[in-house]
């Protein structure tokens, strides 16, 4: 496939925008949550975080002016479920900001972070059930595709939330949160390998013969038969040299995974105090994250590709 850029940042960012709203959901109900202040300035961001990721999927939509239509298909569309459990999530941390600025009943503000962390898990489900459940794409029609767009952002989320309490000062919520920053990334490496070793195995269930009716034994295209491409060319492969999407998985892996989990073990054993840790797995685990989103859309062969394989 062709990964789209502003899919890749809205699935990224939204997934730690909303590991970062669990994280401060679940320090608000257990009683252990940072001061007032802070947890106003990172609900800030969440909020922040998550509108700049719905920004980034209208520059998706061929009509971003028709976008409200996406809601319309909701009984049979995970999408439309994706499109309705993000702005209800968006307005929950807006309310839940408001109501801790304002003072409002321990009560009240108990109630709005349940809701948030159902949402949260409401919006996971919806976005990884939209690759899913096409069972056309083998390598996404798995059960691990929702766990590792949770894990993968709940991870995220979580080394946000220590790199700001870290630089906030806020240093005993910071030193709380290694243990499970440093063991959500290591869950979101292992999910995300279970995954990378199914899709190695996987045999397709189309042939060049089915994908294109011929009965003989060897098929092979000499000709994708357009002269300049069309709208199947284009949208269907990633057009990356194949030394380069090579390198792709190992860096993933790496940044995304090994060594924030490296840094992180080190500040936890105390080799390494202070923010400069959280900082840099925070700096390493974005980038790697991008990377892994990237290898998510592009790895992915939609049958189609049989037909074309001259440009696959």
């Amino acid at each position: 496939m062709n990964p789209s850029w502003s899919i890749i940042v809205f699935t990224t960012l939204a997934g730690a925008a909303q590991g970062l709203v669990v994280v401060l959901a679940l320090a608000h109900l257990s009683g252990s949550a940072p001061a007032r202040g802070f947890m106003l300035m990172a609900l800030a961001l969440g909020g922040a975080g998550l509108l700049a990721s719905l920004g980034s999927a209208f520059l998706h939509l061929g009509r971003p002016s028709r976008a409200w239509r996406a809601v319309a298909m909701w009984r049979s569309s995970w999408m439309s479920r994706e499109v309705i459990a993000l702005p209800a999530f968006m307005a929950v941390v807006a309310a839940w900001a408001l109501a801790l600025r304002m003072g409002a009943p321990p009560a009240l503000q108990a109630l709005l972070a349940v809701a948030a962390l159902l949402l949260s898990a409401l919006l996971w489900l919806c976005t990884g059930m939209v690759y899913a459940c096409l069972r056309m794409v083998q390598a996404w029609a798995h059960p691990l595709t929702v766990l590792n767009y949770a894990l993968m952002g709940q991870a995220a989320g979580t080394v946000l939330a220590g790199a700001l309490a870290a630089v906030a000062g806020e240093e005993s919520f910071a030193e709380r949160l290694l243990p499970w920053g440093l063991g959500l990334t290591l869950l979101a490496l292992g999910g995300r390998w279970l995954a990378l070793r199914r899709n190695a195995r996987l045999v397709p269930r189309s042939t060049p013969q089915s994908a294109t009716g011929l009965d003989s034994t060897r098929v092979a295209q000499l000709s994708m038969g357009f002269t300049g491409g069309s709208h199947n060319t284009r949208e269907f492969f990633h057009q990356a040299s194949p030394w380069a999407f090579r390198c792709v998985k190992p860096l993933f892996l790496l940044l995304g995974f090994e060594l924030p989990a490296l840094l992180l073990w080190l500040a936890w054993a105390g080799a390494w105090s202070g923010a400069a840790p959280w900082v840099l797995a925070l700096l390493v685990q974005s980038l790697g994250l991008l990377a892994e989103r990237w290898f998510f859309f592009a790895q992915a062969r939609h049958p189609q590709n049989l037909y074309y394989q001259a440009v696959a």
